[in-house]
């Protein structure tokens, strides 16, 4: 298949996913994750009508996005890789959307750019769900209260969680846990499932699921 015969397949795992789990498939966002490909690469997935796309580096996506968006309407940027407070002017003038905020520096980092430069990202709270020292994400126990020193203290507008479960284990109890936590805070957009399990993170209630290599293809 081809990449637009990939993405259509895709979406139609999703909202057959969705159906299944009684849902309608407009709830859940096709975040198409397009780090390590280039503009051209990228191109055929935006003539084919997807308009929403996740990259993990700032750097990378500063380097294709502007040229991309150009005569485009309608792109929405995901940053889904963790961000260092050196990166945050840089996030918040080219993303839409921070799905990895998770620790004090860079949520205040965040806020501080955004009233700046008069930008109001959409923000998401990342969640360590399984408790990895090599992964970004605030710790289960934590997420209630961050959200609330985010919102209240930093007067951040947190929109969901995040969360990417370990790659060796089942990715189900990970998927409720985040569905859980959002639910205690209030939040119900839940970003999870990823090219492997996002049928999985459908039925758990996921809203948006990040899909790079079932439409891509291999890094």
């Amino acid at each position: 298949m081809d990449l637009q015969d990939r993405l259509a397949d895709v979406r139609s795992r999703i909202a057959k996913a969705a159906k299944e789990a009684g849902r309608q498939p407009d709830a859940v966002t096709l975040v198409a994750v397009s780090k390590t490909f280039d503009a051209e690469a990228i191109r055929p997935a935006i003539a084919a009508g997807q308009r929403v796309f996740g990259e993990n580096r700032v750097q990378e996506a500063e380097g294709k996005w502007p040229e991309l968006r150009t005569g485009t309407k309608g792109i929405e940027l995901h940053l889904i890789g963790p961000l260092q407070s050196n990166k945050a002017a840089d996030a918040v003038a080219l993303f839409d959307v921070i799905e990895t905020v998770d620790r004090e520096k860079i949520a205040r980092a965040i806020a501080a750019e955004m009233t700046k430069q008069g930008r109001a990202l959409r923000l998401y709270v990342q969640v360590n769900t399984g408790l990895e020292p090599q992964k970004a994400g605030i710790a289960p126990d934590d997420t209630v209260s961050f959200v609330a020193f985010c919102r209240e203290e930093l007067g951040l507008a947190i929109e969901g969680l995040m969360c990417i479960p370990p790659a060796d284990e089942n990715p189900g109890p990970h998927f409720a846990l985040l569905a859980k936590l959002a639910a205690r805070c209030d939040l119900d957009r839940l970003s999870m499932g990823m090219s492997g399990d996002y049928e999985t993170a459908v039925g758990f209630g996921a809203t948006s699921v990040r899909v790079g290599s079932a439409i891509f293809g291999s890094r």
